[in-house]
């Protein structure tokens, strides 16, 4: 049980003694259905919001990961040359999955799915690909000290880099292109 269901549960428990021997039109059950209601709709918008927020923390988890290696802020080229690594890092899967079928059948939904992230990534990094700052020392360190929490990368610095080599500062959360 959600935690308001339950809070509603014990009062009434505590009130009335046994909950299930409510009538289903009383002031209780109707409290009942209300908080149960209630949670529901909190759970439906908690995983509304997480799956919103997949792509953008899949991007960071990805970028965590490369920047272990490094030492020293990036230069633009080597910025550049970490997004292109970024956007094919599932180059070699699509090509699996394409092996994998046979002549004639239509692509699986993870290889239209892969597809399509890349074709995504690459228009956005035409016009300005969010991305965390590696080129300045202080967010790459905060960059490599991250616990992997969507709330930890309110203080870290975010950019928009374009494929011809311009840097945009941007802020985090993502929006449009901010």
């Amino acid at each position: 049980m959600p935690r308001t269901l339950q809070k509603v549960h014990k009062q009434i428990a505590k009130k009335r003694g046994a909950v299930d021997a409510l009538h289903e039109f009383s002031r209780d059950a109707r409290r009942l259905r209300r908080a149960g209601a209630r949670d529901d709709r909190l759970n439906r918008h908690t995983s509304a919001v997480l799956k919103a927020r997949q792509p953008y923390m899949e991007r960071i988890e990805y970028f965590h990961d490369a920047v272990q290696a490094i030492e020293e802020p990036l230069t633009d080229a080597g910025l550049a040359e970490v997004v292109n690594k970024c956007i094919n890092r599932d180059a070699e899967e699509i090509a699996e999955l394409q092996q994998e079928r046979r002549k004639g059948r239509p692509p699986t939904r993870r290889e239209e799915a892969l597809k399509q992230r890349t074709q995504t990534e690459e228009k956005e990094f035409k016009t300005g690909f969010w991305m965390p700052d590696l080129g300045e020392e202080g967010a790459l360190l905060k960059l490599k000290n991250w616990n992997g929490e969507w709330t930890a990368l309110s203080s870290a610095k975010f950019i928009r880099l374009c494929q011809d080599g311009s840097k945009q500062e941007s802020s985090f959360p993502p929006k449009g292109m901010s």
